[in-house]
């Protein structure tokens, strides 16, 4: 059975968007919605989710007893074998279920060669549907934000341990596994991405993802990290200054942490999403290091740890109530280094930002 909380308006979604059916493949998406998404491999399975609330699902045989677990036996499945392959069984599911020329969305995991392979021998009409299925639990409830402020109070204490932790002669790799079991013994479910721990020359690199550098006396460290508890995610990033802080970096550091504090504080109901990117944007850009932001300001946050509002130039989305994202001005000069401040900012029910990471965002020498 569907467990998915707000189910109802990804059904008004799909009727708003002229969709008959989407189409979700192994994914967080998948994962919200039953309570089950196995790895993602070669072989194709998907829920087949339809407007008027049925559904069927199709499996490869060797995952058929784990999702017939999920789903119980009401369910319709679909079970192919590697020998026969999984088009006919799309198809059929596709036919039985009355979808020949309807239009139908797939979701970000659906392979494209498979939706290609299948399209040969059906004749519905394919779209692409992740907007759609990332704003239908884009306000989140009460009870979903406070599972986010206890994952955001985890990854404000991991901070202030590395604070204490951090010295030169460990390598990244160090700081990211002493990251990862702490939030284990805080008893979070794991980290909701892989650590950033970018050093030195590293650090002008914004998703740097080696580890293997040893710090250094002088270093820059730009931390990313976060964890997912019962399900939902922490997302923050804070810079730390090793031995000391020379004038240039303490004049960028500046500029960012005016950025990122003007950001947070403007976003509230009723304003854009492009709108919030405009004010960190702007900072940078009258201080001279405009080519340095190399990124969009913010991403929606929750089930997903990159999810709808996108808070970017370009996005017209208004901001609502329940609505939860990251705001992170960064200036990264290549050759040199780089700084970045990130907090996740939640729209109140009064339409005023909350503010879920409460680590400093003060100069930290370590």
């Amino acid at each position: 059975m569907l467990k998915a909380n707000y189910i109802e308006n990804l059904y008004a979604l799909m009727k708003k968007n002229n969709l008959d059916a989407v189409i979700i493949a192994p994914s967080q998406d998948l994962q919200y919605l039953i309570d089950f998404s196995p790895a993602a491999d070669e072989r194709f399975q998907a829920l087949f989710l339809l407007q008027d609330g049925r559904y069927f699902y199709v499996t490869p045989e060797l995952n058929y007893e784990e999702i017939l677990h999920c789903l119980g036996e009401d369910t319709k499945y679909y079970i192919w074998s590697d020998g026969a392959g999984f088009v006919g069984a799309v198809t059929q599911g596709l036919k039985d279920f009355g979808l020949s020329g309807k239009n139908i969305g797939v979701n970000c995991a659906v392979r494209a060669i498979n939706m290609l392979d299948v399209a040969e021998e059906f004749d519905g009409k394919f779209f692409n549907a992740h907007s759609l299925l990332e704003e239908f639990r884009v306000c989140k409830s009460e009870e979903d934000i406070e599972k986010m402020r206890i994952a955001a109070k985890m990854a404000d204490d991991i901070m202030e341990d590395l604070r204490h932790f951090i010295k030169p002669g460990l390598t990244e790799k160090d700081i990211k596994d002493r990251i990862k079991s702490k939030f284990a013994e805080m008893g979070a479910e794991g980290v909701s991405f892989e650590p950033i721990i970018a050093s030195g020359p590293n650090s002008s690199k914004p998703h740097y993802s080696d580890d293997c550098r040893v710090i250094e006396e002088k270093d820059i460290i730009i931390l990313d990290l976060g964890c997912r508890y019962k399900n939902y995610c922490s997302d923050t990033s804070r810079t730390f200054f090793v031995g000391g802080i020379t004038d240039k970096e303490k004049e960028v550091y500046e500029i960012v942490k005016k950025s990122h504090w003007e950001a947070e504080n403007y976003a509230k109901a009723g304003v854009t999403c492009e709108s919030v990117d405009k004010v960190a944007r702007d900072i940078i850009k009258e201080s001279g290091h405009g080519e340095h932001f190399l990124n969009r300001t913010g991403h929606g946050i929750g089930y997903s740890v990159h999810e709808a509002p996108y808070i970017k130039e370009g996005n017209t989305q208004i901001l609502e109530p329940g609505m939860a994202f990251s705001i992170e001005p960064g200036i990264y000069i290549p050759g040199e280094f780089g700084l970045r401040i990130e907090d996740i900012v939640v729209i109140d029910k009064n339409g005023n930002p909350e503010i879920l990471n409460k680590f400093t965002r003060d100069i930290v020498i370590v």
